[in-house]
């Protein structure tokens, strides 16, 4: 049986990739420290989806094991030869980076770098998936020429990136935040070793990536954590821009279903927007009606004047150049599938009385 080594195996995109690739008839090897709970509180921990597989894969291996640690990398790779490698993990808040830049760049940039040359040494042809994110473009989406709507900013209609934005936007002379820069330097690493030393890597530069499994912050996975707050009551703060900040939101399923794509024709320095585009997006105030509508209840909530530093007004992946590169696949999810399947999985254990998670 081929071998896949998933990174983050327990967070939302890891646990989707090591159940749908155990599903397609690999070994499935996951990494995981469970760091998820430093960064956003117990809550967020990722050590009971690592459990949930464990006990219900017969494929699956869980190991403990930080991708900073260069030679326990290195020791993992020499002894699985993975078939197929799912870089996950990382430390996915802009907002927690500025508290430690140290360990945001250490598990960001040279954790992937770990991964990369371990690749290249034991493994060289195995596809290389990263799950890169659309901050590489830092606030530079914010400088689109935007109109005010009632519920949402929006481009106008004859504007070219209308249906998205493209790899061909510029990250150069923009705010990042410190996350960015991180993922940048990842990002552009992965690409590098894709080039230099022609290994089949591939960049997907996510929008919103959700779904039911994700264990949302008030730092990280708005949508879960706005369906939450929406269900038990918890009040919940929108940051800036009258709440009319636009996103797109691709559930976890289409994500996975995207990298198995890429793995069945790979190549090398791939690199792909890839969120809801413009069939799953949505603004804060437009989020909130929906969860209120699913829900049957009202959300406490407050818009800040204060943006977030970095924070995009607007952003909708254009997914064109991935659909012509690999016309089999296409969205399953609209935003109201997202939001009602979030809801359906999770609205028992929140109202069972979930510990808020602290920031």
């Amino acid at each position: 049986m081929p071998t896949a080594l998933v990174t983050g195996s327990g967070g939302l995109i890891g646990s989707e990739s090591v159940t749908y690739f155990a599903s397609r008839g690999y070994d499935v090897v996951g990494l995981d420290n469970d760091m998820r709970s430093y960064f956003f509180g117990p809550e967020a921990s990722t050590a009971t989806t690592t459990a949930d597989l464990e006990r219900t894969l017969d494929t699956f291996t869980a190991l403990e094991l930080d991708i900073r640690d260069r030679e326990g990398v290195g020791r993992a790779f020499a002894k699985f030869r993975p078939d197929l490698v799912v870089h996950c993990a990382a430390q996915p808040s802009h907002d927690w980076a500025a508290r430690e830049p140290e360990t945001d760049f250490s598990v960001n940039a040279v954790g992937t770098l770990n991964m990369l040359e371990a690749a290249r040494k034991h493994c060289p042809d195995a596809p290389f998936v990263f799950t890169s994110t659309n901050k590489v473009y830092g606030d530079r989406p914010n400088d689109l020429p935007l109109e005010e709507h009632e519920t949402r900013w929006e481009l106008p209609a004859d504007h070219a990136w209308f249906q998205g934005i493209p790899t061909e936007m510029s990250i150069d002379q923009c705010t990042h935040s410190v996350f960015g820069a991180s993922k940048v330097a990842a990002d552009i690493l992965v690409q590098e070793y894709g080039r230099y030393f022609d290994m089949p890597t591939v960049c997907f530069r996510g929008g919103c990536l959700t779904g039911p499994q994700h264990a949302g912050a008030q730092l990280h996975g708005f949508l879960a954590y706005l369906m939450r707050c929406t269900v038990t009551g918890q009040p919940y703060t929108v940051f800036g821009y009258g709440g009319k900040q636009v996103r797109d939101n691709i559930h976890a399923v289409d994500v996975v279903r995207a990298f198995d794509a890429y793995v069945q024709a790979p190549r090398a320095a791939a690199v792909f927007n890839l969120g809801g585009g413009r069939a799953s997006n949505v603004s804060m105030l437009e989020a909130i009606t929906k969860c209120e509508a699913i829900t049957g209840r009202d959300l406490q909530y407050t818009i800040s004047d204060q943006a977030r530093i970095g924070d995009h007004q607007w952003y909708v992946s254009d997914l064109g150049a991935f659909e012509q590169e690999y016309p089999d696949w296409s969205l399953t999810f609209g935003i109201d599938e997202v939001l009602q399947d979030i809801f359906e999985h999770n609205v028992e254990h929140w109202l069972a009385g979930a510990t808020p998670e602290r920031s």
